[in-house]
C-alpha cells in the first residue's frame, strides 16, 4: 500500500496528518506500507496530482476522504468530520480510510 501526503510549504497541518498516519499504520500492524510526502508549489504541480488542497491524503492513488474536488489551488484543505472541522482528517477517519481500503484490496 502506497500512503501519499500532498502538501504545501505553508501547511501547518501536514505534519501532524503525517504523524497521525504513522501512528494509525502502527496501531493496525500494517507493514506493507510506504508513507511519502510530496510537496505541491505551484498549480501546475497541483494539476499533476490529484490535490484537493494541503494535507490530501491518497492511499494508492486515491483520496482517503472523499468529498474535495482537486484543484489547483495552492492552498490549505478544511475536513469535515460530523460538527467537527480541522485541518487535517481526524485519526478515526484515517483508520476508517485504511481498513476501506484493505477490505477493497482484499477483494
Amino acid at each position: 500500500m502506497k500512503i501519499e501526503v500532498l502538501h504545501i510549504d505553508e501547511c501547518p497541518n501536514w505534519e501532524d496528518a503525517g504523524k497521525v498516519l504513522s501512528e494509525v499504520i502502527d496501531e493496525l500492524g500494517i507493514t506493507d506500507v510506504s508513507l511519502t510526502f510530496t510537496l505541491i508549489r505551484t498549480p501546475e504541480d497541483a494539476a499533476l496530482h490529484l490535490f484537493a488542497g494541503s494535507p490530501t491524503i491518497l492511499i494508492d492513488g486515491v483520496d482517503a476522504v472523499p468529498g474535495a474536488d482537486p484543484s489547483t489551488d495552492v492552498a490549505c484543505r478544511i475536513y469535515r468530520d460530523g460538527p467537527r472541522t480541522a485541518g487535517l482528517p481526524s485519526q478515526k477517519t484515517l483508520r476508517q480510510a485504511i481498513l476501506r481500503h484493505l477490505g477493497s484490496s482484499a477483494s
